[in-house]
């Protein structure tokens, strides 16, 4: 069996080490320079002809230099003759640019989906896409893990009696609900308007919260905007205290200012898609370097990446469908 090696971007080195821990492998160097002119050059360090290399970088700010060093990376894996590139993006930052929903507006998700593409990537592994739909933008094979595992994890241990998971708006509706499942507990939305990047407005919850306590489930965190326009509608509903938890933790702005200041938050969990700010000592992260290091091992083997997730989401990992070759030959 081939190889494996594995590279990791500067936008998150801290994962890569623990993927590369979890696999049993070493995380092989590679430089990446800037010139004068500000352009960016990769090199990798270690040998990857007729290896399987996979490349470790979230899209995390600086997102273009994030972007375009990935692209350099699996470009010098390509001229090196690997027999096989994949692109491990645990954060896809323009998956929030999925559809046309102004005049003249350019679809940054599926033209990024299109370079990586382009640059010769052979497979990408992500995790929670912020739209679903992002999946169908790659001409490559996806594989979507999901996070909602590890961080009902969090929660199992603890007394949940009288609490709802809520969802900020109705699109991470399907995933809130799959992770109340986990949790056994009732689930709840709201309905959301957005006005900006950093300004919304929820002006209703869908679903009993009242005198709940609550969880709330987003998929990611950027300024923290959509969280406190929750709580503040949530507490008009008798709800003392909420806990959240997110797989992309960017808090971005004055986000850790608003959750750590906020009076109805308890504990704010995360997960290491990327990398967690310095100065949040609170701040519980865990870790989904095992499963991306799973995933990789089963891809490497020829095995099924969907199965991690069984009894966890279908959305990732679907019931058999029945067949018309059923009982044939049997």
């Amino acid at each position: 069996m081939r190889e494996i090696v594995v590279f990791s971007g500067s936008a998150h080195p801290e994962l890569a080490h623990r993927i590369c821990t979890a696999l049993g492998v070493p995380l092989s160097e590679s430089v990446t320079s800037r010139f004068s002119n500000d352009c960016l050059q990769a090199q990798l360090l270690a040998n990857c002809r007729q290896r399987d290399v996979y490349i470790v970088q979230p899209l995390v700010p600086p997102t273009q230099d994030s972007l375009m060093e990935l692209l350099l990376m699996v470009d010098a894996a390509r001229g090196a003759s690997a027999a096989m590139v994949t692109a491990v993006i645990p954060h896809f930052a323009y998956a929030r640019s999925d559809k046309k929903d102004a005049s003249r507006i350019s679809l940054g998700g599926r033209l990024v989906a299109d370079l990586i593409a382009t640059a010769g990537v052979d497979r990408v592994i992500t995790m929670n896409l912020h739209a679903p739909q992002v999946h169908g933008f790659f001409s490559v094979p996806v594989d979507h893990l999901t996070s909602l595992g590890e961080l009902a994890s969090h929660f199992r241990g603890q007394d949940l009696a009288g609490t709802v998971v809520v969802s900020p708006d109705l699109g991470n509706a399907k995933d809130a609900t799959q992770f109340s499942r986990l949790l056994g507990l009732p689930v709840a939305a709201g309905s959301k308007k957005r006005l900006g990047d950093d300004r919304v407005v929820i002006d209703s919850i869908v679903g009993d919260v009242t005198g709940r306590r609550a969880i709330v489930l987003d998929d990611e965190i950027a300024t923290g905007g959509s969280i406190v326009e929750l709580l503040d509608r949530l507490a008009e509903h008798d709800v003392a205290e909420a806990a959240v938890a997110c797989t992309h933790g960017l808090f971005a702005g004055r986000a850790v200012e608003r959750l750590r200041s906020h009076p109805m938050v308890t504990e704010v969990v995360t997960t290491d898609t990327v990398p967690p700010p310095a100065a949040w000592p609170e701040l519980r992260v865990r870790s989904v370097a095992g499963l991306f290091a799973e995933a990789i091992k089963r891809i490497h083997e020829g095995e099924s990446v969907s199965s991690l997730f069984d009894g966890v989401d279908p959305m990732h990992a679907p019931p058999r469908q029945r067949s018309l070759f059923d009982g044939v030959g049997g």
